[in-house]
């Protein structure tokens, strides 16, 4: 009687923490405005396709369930509350508690709400969402694997896998740990035969890449990639304090001194929470790395420090005490994210305000912007009206330059975003103020491209370079670089190696004057380029056109040198 009470006692304690969960999280849902770069992801659920620009379709796929299900914030972030729940239950189950009672199903909760980003994942959209959950999932099979190498397992596994690549890149990494693990899956038939199913089901995201010339492989293996920083190094490990909890943190620290991994799974388990951390700490030689990447350690962190709470009384204590008191600060980290008390630049709220200012101004024209992806992506989100971003040298490319939507309003009005010269007025909407201007006849040069050689590599400053160009419009619409609105210049570029960003754009000059490009035209010209005064040191130079708006990167950029 007693044991059947026990079981009846802590069923209805996890129904009770399951509610108050998702309770939480539809509420934060709701209550917080959407992020800029979820507003992003709605956008590829509005246009679904194999892969996109920065990440795997997977966020796309979450969208667009969540879009045929709900409107306003839930249009975004359904799937992500829905996912998240099954990430938890898959956490559980890897667990395999044989005997619970409350006090553990406490313990577990107890846990996985310490754990800060992954509390924040539970109502953000993000693509870490489908990672977290097809890395639990991965976990759960690669679990039963270990035990049983039945069929079914494997399908699971292909399954999984599958899903992590289609949701994030860095699932290469987190499968390449288990691998180094149990390095005996390298010769297990049936091992391979999962990875042979996966690779087959990521075929049509492959053959997109393929079709584009990889840009997401170019994007984040090179475009990432800076000079190195010190304050990147050292921010790390900080950093991951804030993702994770200090205090769970600490408990980890404690359990990798004290034990050693119990099976061959924990010993996966191990690996990936050491292996992820590590790498990407290596990883900021070549750059920032953004502190959320090592999320999906949250499943192996949360199962060894539930697995050994248990065993260790000393570390149980710890857990109750300062894991658990940790929450209260998680909560209200959470609460604040649903107010205008934080500083207004974090952009948590406000951006819904000033898309709609703006569109009171544009009317139903499009909107064009500079610069970064996420002012058309909350515009669009926000208001429902047309919007794009025109990518520059000083910028980096995004989605919007696979979807070339400025092509579609080559001739037509729009209004622009931006302050120019003798062109743009600045406009004051119930308290925010933003420079724009109207044009009834636009054109943009950002799909022309140009290759040319350098007809040297080293060069002095002052030095006049006369540069033979090819230029091809593959676009369908004519270019007049006499345009009345958006005559057409040309530019050189230099870009610092050192500071990823630090470009010094220069005049250039046709030596014979260029009229235009007609639709599909390829075109010859030289180009004069007076060498600026800069300091002597490597750099990237390009050469580019301009439309007033902006100037797009033309051309692949060339190494030189400025010698002194």
């Amino acid at each position: 009687m007693i044991k059947i009470k026990n079981i009846a006692g802590w069923k209805a304690l996890s129904i009770v923490f399951l509610l108050i969960w998702i309770g939480l999280n539809f509420l934060s849902a709701e209550l917080t405005e959407i992020m800029s770069d979820e507003a992003y992801y709605s956008l590829y659920g509005e246009n679904m396709a194999w892969a996109y620009y920065d990440h795997p379709p997977m966020v796309a796929v979450m969208n667009f369930i969540s879009n045929l299900l709900f409107d306003g914030n839930l249009s975004v972030r359904f799937m992500t509350i829905a996912l998240h729940l099954f990430t938890l239950l898959l956490t559980a189950k890897i667990i395999r508690e044989k005997s619970p009672t409350p006090e553990k199903v406490t313990l577990f909760f107890v846990i996985m709400a310490s754990m800060v980003l992954f509390q924040a994942f539970g109502f953000v959209t993000t693509p870490d969402i489908g990672l977290l959950f097809f890395t639990a999932l991965f976990l759960y099979f690669y679990q039963q694997f270990t035990e049983k190498e039945t069929w079914a397992v494997t399908l699971g596994l292909a399954f999984s896998m599958a899903g992590m690549v289609y949701s994030k890149y860095h699932a290469a990494l987190i499968i390449g740990l288990i691998v180094l693990s149990n390095l005996r899956l390298l010769g297990n038939r049936k091992a391979l035969v999962a990875v042979f199913i996966a690779l087959l089901a990521l075929v049509p995201h492959f053959y997109w890449q393929m079709q584009l010339d990889f840009p997401s492989f170019k994007y984040h293996l090179n475009g990432r990639s800076s000079e190195f920083q010190w304050l990147f190094f050292l921010e790390y490990l900080p950093n991951q304090l804030v993702v994770f909890n200090p205090f769970a943190i600490g408990a980890l620290v404690y359990i990798f001194v004290k034990y050693r991994p119990g099976d061959v799974f924990e010993r996966g388990l191990y690996f990936l929470i050491i292996g992820m951390i590590a790498f990407f700490w290596m990883m900021t030689f070549r750059g920032h790395i953004e502190p959320h990447w090592t999320v999906a350690c949250t499943i192996p962190m949360a199962v060894l420090i539930y697995r050994y709470s248990l065993r260790n009384p000393k570390l149980m204590r710890f857990v109750k005490t300062w894991v658990a008191g940790s929450i209260v600060l998680v909560l209200i980290a959470r609460a604040l994210l649903t107010t205008d008390l934080l500083p207004e630049y974090l952009n948590f709220y406000g951006k819904e305000a000033k898309c709609k200012a703006i569109a009171s101004v544009a009317g139903e024209r499009p909107v064009v912007f500079t610069g970064s992806f996420q002012h058309p992506s909350d515009y669009h989100f926000f208001t429902k009206n047309e919007a794009f971003v025109l990518s520059a040298v000083n910028s980096r490319q995004t989605q919007f330059d696979i979807w070339q939507k400025e092509l579609a309003c080559q001739g037509k009005p729009v209004f622009i975003v931006g302050r120019r010269d003798g062109k743009s007025q600045v406009y004051t909407v119930d308290g925010f103020s933003f420079h724009g201007y109207f044009a009834e006849h636009f054109q943009s040069v950002n799909r022309v491209v140009i290759n040319f050689e350098a007809p040297q590599k080293e060069f002095y400053a002052g030095d006049t370079l006369h540069i033979a160009v090819e230029m091809d419009n593959p676009t369908t619409g004519d270019i007049d670089f006499r345009h009345p609105e958006f005559p057409v210049t040309c530019k050189a570029v230099f870009a610092e190696n050192r500071k990823k960003g630090s470009v010094e754009i220069v005049n250039a000059g046709f030596e014979t004057p260029v009229a235009g490009l007609r639709a599909g035209e390829k075109a010859k010209a030289v180009v004069k380029v007076v060498v600026p005064d800069l300091t002597p040191d490597a750099y990237k130079f390009a050469i580019c056109l301009d439309n007033v708006v902006c100037t797009p990167q033309n051309s692949d950029y060339v190494a030189v040198r400025i010698r002194e």
